[in-house]
């Protein structure tokens, strides 16, 4: 993600939510937006105060949907195990993530 101040409006088109359960009582939650310049599709990573926390760019939806599965995403839309989650809400900020760049790092991202 591009440095951009905290607290920063960020306009995320899509409502396809996937999510990772990461620990007791905390997840990730990831949109996957189309064509936000150059071609590329754009995943970001929102947590559940809607702050986006981190991006990562894929050459389509469907590498962005690849790599959200291999990495322990699932589609919230498809996850009958994860419904009892409330996905988060626009409007959607910038936010830093206390462990940093957890998935653009590839800290937590294979």
């Amino acid at each position: 993600m591009s440095r951009r101040p905290t607290g920063e409006s960020i306009r995320i088109r899509s409502e396809d939510y996937w999510v990772k359960i990461v620990g007791m009582l905390q997840q990730s939650w990831a949109l996957v937006d189309e064509g936000v310049g150059a071609g590329l599709t754009r995943t970001y990573f929102v947590d559940d105060r809607s702050r986006v926390f981190d991006v990562l760019d894929f050459g389509s939806v469907r590498d962005a949907e690849l790599a959200l599965e291999r990495n322990g995403f699932l589609r919230y839309s498809a996850g009958a195990q994860v419904q009892f989650l409330t996905p988060p809400q626009p409007p959607f900020q910038t936010a830093e993530h206390p462990s940093g760049r957890i998935y653009s790092s590839g800290k937590f991202w294979c």
